[in-house]
């Protein structure tokens, strides 16, 4: 199953589709924080997440009931398998360092869930090589031009 992204206002909606999992407008409406949306804006995004197949639909009568087709930890996976290669080229320990760096997980976290005895240590930034402009601003002298400078210093009288 190909799952596409969701805009902010489909996941918002999804948050709420994902503790129900199956559902009815009125439900939707009864159900979502104030303020509420109109009916037709809902009923706009059901259309999308259906066409996007997130839900299916099932008529009753002349309603229709929603059922969740994606489930949150599908969604979630995709998402962090997006989020991995967009922007930790595929590596869990790019993700791990980051989230350790920015305080979003700490050694406790780790040791809890690994149930390892590590102390990690954030990652030293290297200092980018500017071996180019290096060379640029100091430029190698040539051999043949310290040899003639050292012969010149030797030849003349002291």
């Amino acid at each position: 199953m190909k799952i596409n992204h969701l805009t902010p206002a489909e996941e918002n909606l999804m948050k709420l589709f994902w503790k129900l999992e199956s559902f009815y407008l009125k439900d939707i409406m009864e159900q979502h924080s104030e303020p509420k949306p109109h009916q037709n804006t809902v009923s706009t995004y059901l259309k999308i997440l259906v066409e996007k197949g997130y839900l299916s639909t099932e008529k009753e009568g002349r309603i229709f009931k929603y059922t969740v087709l994606v489930p949150l930890e599908e969604y979630r996976k995709f998402l962090l398998k997006e989020i991995s290669h967009h922007f930790f080229n595929d590596s869990g320990k790019e993700i791990l360092e980051f989230l350790f760096n920015e305080n979003l997980i700490s050694q406790e976290d780790l040791r809890g869930y690994f149930d390892l005895k590590i102390e990690m240590k954030p990652a030293k930034i290297k200092e980018p090589k500017h071996e180019y402009a290096n060379e640029v601003l100091n430029p190698k002298k040539d051999k043949k031009s310290k040899d003639k400078k050292k012969k010149k210093k030797k030849d003349q009288p002291k």
